[in-house]
């Protein structure tokens, strides 16, 4: 006849045990910090592309946003590498975020090349 009867793991440490009970949130996602990344993706929906006539959130030209307490830092590539209105361009992305936060903002351009297939073109 076998014993019926569960018993407790008295090998783990006590913190292991009282860790697995408590809900707490999960540190990897934070709302706030959520909502003014999307925030800051709205307002460069204002950001076109002249030569193409789409915005740089629609053609997938913004790779990153970094979000620290003093400081924003946009990662983004180009459409080509020796975009003519690259210099526009980052200064329109960068005085569009300033709208959002309240601090410092970085344009950093990536050595990424585009591929249109990320926005969902197909020539």
């Amino acid at each position: 006849m076998t014993d019926s009867t569960t018993e407790t793991p008295t090998d783990l440490p006590a913190t292991a045990t009282a860790a697995s009970t408590d809900a707490t949130p999960d540190p990897a996602f934070d709302p706030a910090r959520r909502a003014t990344e999307l925030a800051i993706l709205d307002a460069l929906r204002a950001v076109v592309d002249p030569e193409i006539g789409m915005n740089v959130v629609e053609l997938a030209l913004i790779k990153q946003i970094l979000l620290g307490p003093d400081s924003t830092e946009i990662k983004m590539i180009l459409t080509t590498p020796f975009c003519p209105y690259a210099g526009s361009m980052i200064a329109q992305v960068k005085e569009q975020t300033e709208t959002v936060v309240d601090h410092d903002v970085k344009v950093t351009l990536l050595a990424e090349r585009w591929d249109p297939r990320d926005a969902g073109l197909m020539w």
